[in-house]
């Protein structure tokens, strides 16, 4: 498929680059075969060039109608007119990607031929000759929607809505939407195809009251729009009024200013009488404002009632489906129902705990505490007369006096002390000498008194 066309910085057409090759642009301008079966080759080639071409021309228009003659005069090249245009306007007719524009206005409703919309309801002209006749040539006038086009547009016009601070309004007068849309729509022609192409989708529906054409929009979060109440139009009518109020009040200010100063002109040129007069009308006009607002605040305070209102039908709306979930919910549930079952949960928690018990106590753990307690005991007393068996037996008589003494330790004292025990030193014979002759015993004027053996001196404590 080819390139499809690009737009250029200053807002016009650019063409694929195909359209510079004159060689390519002699075959796409050729007229189609007689049919598709002849060359399919040929054919597709030509359809997939031209069908994106067109969408994208008409949608850089802003438009969502052609005709066969527009395209004829946008397609020109070097004075050459595509001859197969035509061909491509039936195949897209035929694919229902255009629709002729009094087609897409066959079902309208009471509404919209209230509205007397007799542009979308034009006749087919020579296209219902031309076809009972057997020619398949396209009237140059006849008008083609492009669908892919008409629905873009029905959705930008519907998220503007909503996004917009008319939005609290479900009902809003055709110039208020006109003015709404008038970015997204260049003519009222477009903004009727959207709308119609909106209350196809059920989310549009139309009326004419007292005159005035009338749209009503789905609100956010609805699947589809209603029909339009009594509730509706009084709701309307209050909010023309707060507007028309809105309006007069503002003028009314504005007039009262303009006395004012036109008073102050009048003193400084020494005119006092003609200032006085105008600041009785300016009193005036500022009673009829005074008035004019306290009906003013009647109407937005009603208006905030009936909004309140409504806010509390969905809120009672709410609860009545709420009711309604819960008694489906607690359907066949009762307090007896309840009371039983919370019975039997406690009676198989009660169970579950006495076998819990018995398998973790009563038929493991046999053990009674105090013996265990008794067993302790005996351990501790085992284990402290085995630290003891091994120590020499400690004297119980009393110690030898040493009286009359002086340094000099007696046999008597020798004797009292405890059994050597009986455990072989390792100990020669020849340091048991050289030891010995090192140490004595010194009396008090450091004469050598003794000495010990070594035997009685070098007693290993076991």
């Amino acid at each position: 498929m080819s390139a499809l066309p690009q737009s250029k910085e200053d807002g016009s057409f650019e063409f694929p680059p195909d359209w510079r090759d004159d060689a390519r642009m002699t075959f796409l301008f050729s007229a189609f075969k007689e049919n598709r079966d002849v060359d399919a080759t040929d054919w597709d080639g030509k359809m997939d060039f031209w069908m994106p071409l067109i969408v994208n021309h008409c949608r850089r228009r802003g438009g969502v109608c052609l005709n066969l003659n527009q395209l004829n005069e946008s397609f020109r090249r070097k004075g050459s007119l595509p001859l197969g245009l035509g061909t491509v306007l039936q195949s897209m007719y035929r694919n229902g990607k255009v629709q002729k524009e009094s087609e897409f206005a066959t079902n309208v409703d009471s509404g919209w031929l209230s509205w007397g919309v007799g542009l979308l309801l034009v006749k087919p002209l020579k296209w219902t000759l031309s076809t009972l006749l057997g020619s398949g040539r396209v009237p140059l006038e006849e008008s083609f929607v492009v669908i892919e086009l008409i629905k873009e547009k029905a959705v930008k016009l519907l998220e503007t809505y909503r996004s917009s601070p008319l939005s609290d309004r479900s009902l809003l007068s055709f110039q208020d939407v006109r003015m709404l849309a008038c970015d997204i729509c260049p003519d009222e022609t477009s903004l009727c195809l959207a709308l119609l192409q909106l209350q196809r989708d059920k989310q549009v529906t139309v009326s004419l009251h007292e005159g005035e054409k009338l749209v009503k929009f789905s609100q956010q979060g609805q699947g589809r729009v209603g029909p339009v109440s009594d509730v509706d139009l009084g709701i309307y009518q209050l909010q023309r009024s707060e507007k028309l109020l809105g309006e007069r009040v503002e003028a009314l200010g504005k007039e009262a200013d303009k006395c004012k100063e036109e008073a102050r002109a009048l003193l400084n040129e020494g005119k006092k009488s003609q200032a006085l007069r105008c600041l009785k009308g300016r009193k005036r006009v500022e009673k009829r404002a005074d008035r004019l607002y306290a009906q003013l605040e009647t109407v937005k305070g009603i208006l905030d009632r009936i909004a309140h209102s409504q806010t509390d039908r969905l809120v009672i709306q709410a609860y009545q489906a709420g009711v309604a979930a819960l008694r489906l919910s607690l359907k066949d549930v009762t307090v007896e129902k309840a009371e039983s079952l919370v019975d039997q949960i406690q009676e198989l928690c009660d169970t579950q705990d006495e076998v819990n018990q018995t398998l973790a106590g009563g038929a493991l753990d046999t053990t009674d505490g105090d013996e265990l307690e008794e067993e302790l005991e005996e351990l501790l007393k085992e284990s402290a007369s085995e630290e003891h068996q091994d120590l020499p037996e400690v004297p119980t008589g009393p110690m030898p006096s040493s009286k009359g003494t002086t340094g000099i330790l007696t046999d008597d004292f020798f004797n009292s002390l405890p059994t050597v025990p009986d455990s072989r030193l390792n100990v020669t014979d020849e340091e048991l000498d050289r030891e010995l002759s090192r140490l004595s015993i010194r009396g008090a004027g450091g004469e050598q008194r003794g000495t010990l053996s070594p035997l009685k001196r070098m007693e290993p404590a076991q």
